[in-house]
């Protein structure tokens, strides 16, 4: 085990992959403080970069652009109210009300010390957990496969914010473009239409720029979103003192451990976190009317939570193969093309790989602390760029990275369809989430179901009831899809009915 960390850790120390990794830093930071773009986008969009390089070059990129944005999200937030990143909703409540008051560099010291903070944390959780999770991963069987799989995509439908059907028609879609090509066991060609293109199946990458990077496009070209122009006159100090630290000290301890737990959580992510850690130090506080009002307690509290999520999922992801929030699975395709593939085995044979990770990760957080509280109010000023320059660059990016791919029309088309139809959807309001994990673990779900009624010779009803572990993970599946949609009428019998005018 020693010799594994050390080598990981000398794969690390090298100044390609160090460069790597402060530009994805910077990058990550930049689409974190433009408010719209998310640390989702950035790694879809500018994974492409990463194919001439070695994996641990590229990797190292991908995981700074992870982890510079996060924190970053709340510059926007802070400043103009506006989140830079899904995670950085709470943020915004304490965090802008201390701008407002004339302590915006407070506020900003405050986000960057309790990001790095979090982040560390939940990435120390990642050394020390990943490596027994994936042990016991490695008594799984195709059943067990299978099952974990269906958990995975029920708990994304499950938590879609109320919208459980069109989650699980979401996830549905995923699973069927899923299944576009080669039968993962007889290798007969599904839904291809006669195209070699699709043999191989849709490519992951132009789907993911469509789904995270058109889509954001198109939402705010259709919503003539406008960045607000306000900045407060104030920036005054970063650096908090000795009793503020204090007494921010049990709302971020509560933060850490809060985000760290719902990292883990398949489909959970930060913005969860950051909510659930926040109000539950306004809880424990013994100033609650002070929070949603600048209460630094509450801004450390949603800073660490939402940070801590990002060591949380990436357990989730190396050592189950299933990602913990959208830009874990975006990760997962970045890791798949560069020939890693996520999951116990990944523990089992290339440990000095998982210590390099964790490794890139911690230097990472470090840098993005570090830029956060140096650099914060240069990295302000790019909110100001205007949007039709963002939008271009976005979709020139997305042109070029998919074509880049395998040199393919084909994946440019892709692209732009998957954009239409992220667009649609999220005009529907159906989350896009479950979709991608479909898409992700469609091939885990069908091959191993496929492989398990092998064994079983086509026995359904024992292929699902031989394993205790696999009936337990369908049982719970099938309870986080059918327990929310059981509570809808009850909380819509609880709202008051509309008044009809005589």
């Amino acid at each position: 085990m020693m010799i594994d960390l050390f080598e990981g850790l000398l794969a690390v120390l090298q100044w390609k992959v160090l460069g790597f990794l402060a530009v994805g830093v910077l990058l990550g930071v930049i689409f974190g403080a433009l408010p719209g773009l998310t640390a989702t986008m950035g790694v879809a969009v500018l994974t492409p970069l990463t194919f001439w390089v070695s994996p641990e070059q590229g990797l190292a990129m991908l995981l700074g652009i992870y982890c510079g944005a996060i924190p970053a999200g709340g510059i926007p937030a802070i400043l103009i109210n506006v989140p830079g990143t899904p995670a950085s909703i709470a943020t915004a409540w304490d965090g802008y009300p201390l701008a407002k008051r004339g302590e915006a560099g407070l506020a900003l010291g405050i986000n960057a010390l309790m990001s790095g903070l979090g982040q560390l944390v939940s990435i120390f959780f990642l050394a020390v957990a990943a490596f027994p999770i994936a042990r016991f991963a490695l008594k799984f069987g195709p059943a067990e496969y299978f099952a974990l799989a269906v958990f995975g995509i029920s708990l994304m439908a499950g938590v879609s914010g109320g919208r459980v059907v069109k989650g699980m028609l979401a996830g549905a879609l995923g699973l069927a473009v899923a299944m576009i090509g080669l039968d993962p066991i007889t290798a007969y060609p599904r839904y291809t239409y006669g195209r070699a293109e699709f043999m191989d199946g849709i490519a992951f990458v132009p789907v993911m720029i469509g789904l995270f990077g058109l889509t954001e496009v198109f939402a705010q070209i259709s919503d003539h979103v406008k960045k607000t122009e306000a900045e407060p006159a104030k920036i005054g100090r970063i650096w908090p003192r000795w009793q503020e630290l204090r007494r921010m000290w049990p709302a971020a301890t509560a933060g850490v451990g809060i985000g760290t737990a719902v990292g883990v959580i398949p489909a959970a992510g930060g913005d969860i976190g950051s909510v659930i850690a926040w109000d539950q130090a306004r809880r424990l506080s013994r100033n609650k009317d002070q929070f949603g009002k600048g209460s630094i307690e509450g801004l450390a509290a949603s800073c660490t939570s939402s940070n801590s999520t990002v060591g949380g999922s990436m357990t989730t992801m190396l050592a189950l193969g299933i990602p913990g929030d959208a830009p874990a699975a975006v990760l997962i395709g970045a890791l798949l093309i560069h020939g890693i593939q996520p999951g116990p085995l990944l523990f089992r044979d290339h440990r000095d790989f998982v210590f390099s990770i964790v490794f890139l990760m911690m230097f990472a957080a470090v840098l993005a602390m570090v830029i956060g509280l140096v650099g914060a109010k240069p990295v302000a000023r790019v909110i100001r760029l205007p949007d039709p320059w963002i939008w271009v660059g976005i979709i020139l990016i997305g042109v070029v990275g998919s074509f880049a791919l395998s040199n393919s029309l084909t994946d440019v088309w892709v692209m732009f369809a998957a954009g239409l139809i992220g667009f649609a959807l999220r005009k529907a309001d159906f989350p896009l989430g479950p979709l991608v994990l479909g898409l992700i673990l469609g091939p885990m779900m069908e091959s191993n179901l496929r492989r398990a009624l092998i064994l079983n010779r086509d026995d359904w009803f024992g292929t699902l009831t031989n394993s205790p572990l696999a009936l337990f993970l369908l049982i719970a599946a099938m309870a986080s899809l059918v327990l929310p949609l059981l509570k809808q009428p009850r909380k819509q019998a609880k709202q008051p009915s509309p008044r009809v005018e005589a």
